[in-house]
């Protein structure tokens, strides 16, 4: 309901001021809308805001299309606060399943997200870009886009090599009960180790990255069988942290369908490109440094050129093209997007984020040193279980297990996606879990609060007309919920919905401390319930949409 107030508003400032931006934005505490337009207007109409603002006011109280809004100024601010018929519109719609959800939209969305090299098991810092994308990709959803969620495979490059020389020339044999992914790391880590021994072993990697690319098809093989193995471990990981792909590109298929070579050849004409022992682009005259390599010295292509080639044919297949990526890919990002410009193709939207650690330190798979995000959900689950079983003992164990995995997911997802993007963040254990506060599993807690309440309620007759304060506050909380979601889709930042969800719950626990709603007696109980099941609806659909299993007990 606020996104349709909001569209309206816009529209009639537009219409009486002549600007393109009237500066519209939440109220606060004093209103539901409230704009500044009277300060963009000082210059134009060479009179004190305060007065325009006045004026507008006046104007604005006349618009039929405004009726049911109190219109006011408050010196050079106008405030827009919405009355009785909003509070049971919004209501009347949050009870209904699916709210929330946006309009039908015919624009065809790829999203990008994890691709993380497949040599080794998902870490903590790689799920940062995994929830995050998948966050995304819910929200793009539940929004209304034509989405399509992709992983691109890198199936061909330098450490993909050197894992296929380490299956090759040393005892590869797979323990008892390894997963497929800790597997490929262990031969990846002693591989380099062996390298650091004898770094003529370096040469029989470079052949092996010449054949691949050349088409041999035994090498081509090979590549292929350890990377679908690791991908294997990567899909049950991501599987645990409720994050699902639609479709799996390999890159090495833009060398086999000539992509590639017709991209290279493209970008050899741009006068940016230098052709010396390598081929490259100069692109210090848009403020970069170094050379972007497209093509080394002994004719192989590197995963620059493969990369564009990806990106032109998203380009060709899609409207809008969003790639997330860690903060350590943002000069490559750059590069890839001013290229693709002056290629004139399409230019992806990305999403860098800071990564995520945890207090144990920071991780590298050549080295050895990672905390795989198996080992995560493994101890979150044993702790989450451990708490579950001292609040609810009276439980069996699969149920205390059930709910320990639902909450465990509930941790770690809201955990790393309520920090914005661009800022780092380190996984704290003990906050995660606090079921009192701003986590995961509080927010479940308070659904399943509304949904305790409207067992014990039973049947009831729906009624929208609220009338406390902490009853209006909820309801206008509620109404957020598809403004947020728009928000999220236009800002690219998944962690405006986490903040919103942990808020609503805030709403929702201060208006069940402060109005009874069990213990209130006839109409007044029935619109309370009504309210209870409007929450209750608006929280499992903010859970759902962030990933997180809307669960009704704990």
């Amino acid at each position: 309901m606020l996104l349709e107030k909001r569209t309206i508003l816009e529209r009639v400032l537009k219409e009486s001021t002549g600007l393109e931006d009237v500066l519209l934005a939440e109220g606060g505490e004093h209103a539901d809308l409230a704009t500044t337009v009277a300060f963009a207007l000082a210059k134009q109409k060479k009179q004190a805001p305060v007065k325009i603002a006045q004026d507008l006011v006046d104007e604005l109280s006349k618009h039929p299309e405004l009726a049911g809004i109190l219109v006011e100024a408050k010196g050079p601010y106008i405030n827009f606060v919405f009355g009785k018929e909003y509070v049971c519109d919004t209501i009347r719609a949050a009870v209904k399943p699916g709210y929330g959800s946006l309009e039908k939209k015919t624009t065809r969305v790829v999203l990008e997200h994890t691709s993380a090299n497949p040599n080794g098991p998902l870490h903590v810092g790689h799920i940062r870009n995994s929830i995050i994308g998948d966050t995304l990709a819910r929200a793009f959803r539940k929004a209304g886009y034509r989405l399509e969620v992709q992983y691109y495979v890198n199936d061909m490059g330098r450490q993909i090599a050197i894992v296929v020389w380490g299956f090759t020339h040393l005892d590869s044999t797979q323990h008892e009960g390894e997963k497929e992914d800790a597997h490929i790391a262990r031969i990846y880590i002693a591989a380099n180790r062996e390298i650091e021994k004898d770094p003529g072993i370096t040469l029989q990697v470079n052949e092996l990255m010449q054949l691949v690319e050349k088409g041999d098809t035994a090498t081509v093989k090979k590549f292929r069988n350890e990377v679908s193995r690791c991908l294997e471990g990567f899909e049950v990981t991501m599987k645990n942290l409720n994050v699902a792909h639609d479709r799996f590109v390999w890159e090495s298929d833009f060398i086999r369908n000539g992509y590639t070579e017709k991209i290279i050849n493209r970008i050899r004409k741009l006068p940016q490109a230098k052709q010396e022992e390598t081929l490259a682009l100069d692109l210090s005259e848009f403020g970069f440094e170094n050379k972007y390599v497209i093509r080394r010295s002994d004719g192989t292509s590197v995963y620059a050129a493969r990369d564009l080639a990806f990106h032109a044919w998203k380009g060709a297949n899609f409207d809008r093209m969003i790639d997330v990526l860690g903060a350590d890919h943002k000069l490559i990002g750059a590069q890839l997007q001013c290229t693709m410009k002056l290629l004139g193709e399409k230019v992806p939207e990305i999403v860098h984020f800071e990564f995520v650690s945890l207090p144990e330190g920071s991780m590298s798979t050549r080295a050895g040193k990672f905390v795989s995000a198996d080992d995560l959900i493994t101890e979150i689950n044993k702790r989450t279980f451990d708490e579950v079983t001292a609040r609810r003992p009276e439980l069996d164990e699969p149920a205390r297990r059930a709910i320990a995995q639902s909450v465990g997911l509930a941790a770690v997802r809201y955990d790393i996606v309520k920090v914005s993007p661009e800022k780092s963040t380190v996984f704290d254990w003990k906050e995660a879990l606090d079921f009192e506060r701003q986590s995961g599993p509080y927010i479940q807690y308070s659904h399943a609060r509304a949904c305790s309440i409207l067992e014990k309620a039973g049947p009831f007759a729906e009624c929208y007309d609220l009338e406390t304060p902490a009853e209006i506050a909820l309801a206008k909380q509620i109404a957020k919920l598809p403004m947020v979601i728009e928000r999220v889709i236009a800002e690219l930042r998944p962690h405006i919905l986490a903040t919103y969800s942990r808020e609503l719950a805030d709403v929702f626990n201060s208006f069940y401390h402060f109005d009874p709603v069990l213990k209130s007696e006839g109409k007044v109980r029935d619109r309370r319930l009504t309210l209870v099941k409007a929450a209750q609806n608006t929280l499992k659909e903010s859970l759902e949409t962030l990933g997180i299993d809307a669960i009704r007990t704990m």
